[in-house]
């Protein structure tokens, strides 16, 4: 072996060595942590650890052939093409602590990771292979600028990343700070919305199916106010709905 090859040799795994303590150093000062109860983990491409992986209800309304209980939520209410929620959501279970922690803890990644793996599933489903676009449902002005984000407006944008659908946030305005629903029943959930969004009109580009996302769906009645305004100036326009979760 020549000099220059044992040189070359020695500086490649030197090379090599430093790449590896930079790595390791990272880890050390900014440790890969999963997204939900922010556990170490020691694989970077683990977004989230295998116990919370495991506690998590997915509806697996992908797989449905029959309606399913998101669809049959809006029967004899409103006219949608298509329906789908990744999770089931109650009290004490992880999809508790996931809405938690992207509405109020500030984890954006969080959101986009669920919003990936929505992406992912809707793309099973041939009712979603023709949306044009994906609307989030927008927050009033006062709750975005005190919240910082809109966690609808990041589900959407991590859906993007897996399904290639573009997202318009611009579509749907909140015009109303309406109290928070936590504690109504559905009447009053629904008259609580009422009057809450306007349109903006020159944002539908053409559009022939759109599909509205948000976070949680419960009674349904934000959603159902919604797909209402848009209807009442575009009847014609198929509209679906996409949440990460829906109450069981």
């Amino acid at each position: 072996m020549s000099q220059h090859t044992k040189t070359l040799s020695v500086y490649r795994n030197w090379q090599k060595k430093l790449v590896e303590w930079k790595a390791d150093l990272s880890h050390l000062i900014y440790p890969n942590t999963c997204l939900i109860c922010s556990a170490e983990t020691s694989n970077k491409n683990i977004q989230i650890c295998h116990l919370c992986e495991n506690d998590l209800h997915y509806t697996q309304f992908e797989k449905f052939q029959d309606a399913s209980k998101l669809d049959k939520l809006f029967w004899g209410r409103i006219k949608v093409e298509a329906t789908y929620s990744l999770l089931y959501f109650e009290k004490e279970i992880s999809t508790q602590q996931i809405l938690h922690g992207i509405k109020y803890q500030n984890k954006k990644n969080l959101a986009l990771e669920m919003g990936r793996r929505i992406g992912v599933n809707i793309l099973k489903t041939a009712r979603f292979k023709e949306v044009d676009c994906l609307i989030p449902i927008p927050l009033h002005a006062k709750k975005a600028y005190q919240r910082g984000y809109n966690q609808s407006q990041l589900l959407a944008e991590g859906i993007t990343q897996t399904s290639n659908i573009p997202c318009n946030e611009k579509l749907l305005k909140r015009i109303k700070h309406s109290e928070s629903q936590t504690k109504k029943g559905r009447f009053k959930r629904w008259e609580n919305v009422q009057n809450t969004f306007t349109l903006d009109l020159t944002q539908l580009n053409n559009y022939q199916h759109i599909a509205l996302v948000d976070d949680v769906v419960t009674t349904g009645s934000t959603l159902e106010v919604c797909v209402r305004e848009i209807q009442t100036h575009y009847p014609e326009l198929k509209i679906s709905i996409i949440t990460l979760a829906i109450a069981k």
